[in-house]
Formats: C-alpha cells, sequence, structure tokens
C-alpha cells in the first residue's frame, strides 16, 4: 500500500468508524499492517488517531442526546489507570502481531454479528460489575492501542445493559479517556512515539469529524459494519501470519523404521 492509499484508508475509516460509534484503532491497525508499516509503531500512531477521533465523537453523540453518565462512569474510571499501566507494557513484535492480529479478528466477528436490543430489555448494570469491567478493557485497550470500544459496545448489548446508540455513546467516552491514559503510558515508557507518521492524524480527524456528526443523527450502520468487517479480517490474517511465518513453523522430525 502506497503513502497516498494509506493517507486515503485512514480517511475513509475514520469516517465509518466515527459513523457507529468507534474511533477507528482497529481499521488504523489494519491499514498500518497492510502498508507495511512497522508492528511496535502501529500502537501509538493508532492511539494517537484513537484521540482525536473519539473527541468529535464524544461531542457530536452527546449533543444528539444519546449519552448517559450514569451508565459511563463506572466503566470510565476504572479504564483509565489500567489504560496506562497497559500502555506502558511492550510486548514483543511477534506477541504484539498475535495480539493485534486477534483484536482486528474479534472486530471483524463483531461487525459481522451486530447485536439488536429492545428498548425494553435494557437493564443497567451493577456498580461494581462495570468498575470490574472497565479495569479489564482498560488494560486491554492500553496494551492493544486500542481505545477498548471494540470490546466495550458489544458487552453493552449482549449483555443488555444499553441500546446501541446509547452504546455508541458510552463507548466513545470510553475510547476518548482510554486512548489518552495508553498514550500517556506509552509515552512513559522506553519507545518513542512515531512522530514520521503524524501526517496521518489530519486525515484521521477530518474522517471523524463528519462521520461521527451525520453517524450520531443520521446513518444506518449494517452496510457500513459489513464493509469494515472485510478490510480487518483481511488486515487480521496479514498480522497473524507475519507473527507464524511459514518458516517459522519447523517440520515434524522423520523417524526412521527398520525392518
Amino acid at each position: 500500500m502506497s503513502d497516498i492509499a494509506l493517507h486515503a484508508a485512514i480517511l475513509i475509516l475514520a469516517f465509518l468508524y466515527s459513523s457507529v460509534g468507534h474511533a477507528g484503532a482497529s481499521g488504523y491497525i489494519a491499514a498500518m499492517s497492510l502498508a507495511g508499516v512497522a508492528i511496535p509503531e502501529i500502537r501509538p500512531a493508532a492511539l494517537m488517531m484513537n484521540l482525536g477521533v473519539a473527541c468529535f465523537g464524544t461531542w457530536h453523540f452527546i449533543r444528539g442526546g444519546h449519552f448517559r453518565w450514569s451508565l459511563t462512569w463506572p466503566f470510565l474510571i476504572a479504564a483509565l489507570p489500567f489504560a496506562f499501566l497497559g500502555g506502558k507494557i511492550s510486548l514483543p513484535p511477534q506477541l504484539l502481531g498475535v495480539l493485534l492480529g486477534s483484536v482486528l479478528l474479534f472486530s471483524a466477528v463483531r461487525f459481522l454479528f451486530p447485536s439488536k436490543q429492545n428498548k425494553d430489555d435494557i437493564r443497567p448494570p451493577h456498580v461494581l460489575i462495570a468498575l470490574i469491567s472497565g479495569a479489564a478493557l482498560g488494560y486491554l485497550a492500553g496494551l492493544t492501542g486500542t481505545g477498548g470500544g471494540i470490546f466495550l459496545t458489544p458487552l453493552l448489548l449482549f449483555a443488555g445493559w444499553a441500546t446501541p446508540k446509547t452504546a455508541a455513546a458510552t463507548s466513545i467516552v470510553f475510547i476518548a479517556g482510554n486512548s489518552l491514559f495508553g498514550l500517556i503510558g506509552f509515552s512513559t515508557g522506553s519507545q518513542a512515539i512515531p512522530w514520521h507518521l503524524a501526517s496521518l492524524f489530519p486525515f484521521a480527524l477530518i474522517g471523524g469529524f463528519f462521520g461521527s456528526r451525520l453517524g450520531s443523527f443520521h446513518f444506518s450502520p449494517d452496510t457500513i459494519r459489513r464493509l469494515l468487517a472485510i478490510v480487518l479480517l483481511v488486515a487480521s490474517g496479514k498480522l497473524l501470519s507475519k507473527a507464524f511465518p511459514p518458516d517459522s513453523v519447523s517440520p515434524p522430525p522423520t523417524t526412521l523404521l527398520s525392518h
């Protein structure tokens, strides 16, 4: 993938993801992995773009009247310190590739099989359950360079804790906080921020602004989810194949039988 294609992909992915209440980290990871960006540089670059897009999404979904602070605060408060801790950890490239590839695969499945909720079935979680869930998802967010929304949204929907629009609003605020603390944690670690990828940031912001604006008021997300799932499946396969190249698998030992 050329530089022009990568920048265009970031713009489109930010638009599509933000329209369904996400900031796009898994999509950015997918695009950068397909473009051949070094695996250790993918996580901080995704977090930077995620943070900018999530800020726009937060503004638009709150203005759209979908945000519920009573649902969001336990997840967010518990997640922030753990996102910081996860961001500080530097994993070996192979292990990080497996983890990122698994995140993309999970994201693709989540987009292919969205959950449908009836407003009458909604029951907010107990605060303690929300705190524990938030801590676990925050740590995973910092570790993988995502905002955690790709995990929080299906949890909210599958557990019957929120409607799709409320889940999107909760997730985008959760993503903003986790991305910020994950990026701070990364910057205090031993690895450097890949500033040479900063040219991707404005493209993510533009896509995120318009996508979240349209998504919070107008869009039906079904077609977008299917398209994103295809991209994520391809990138997941590429990351996992890099982590397990064919020549890294030793052939089984040959047993010689004497007759």
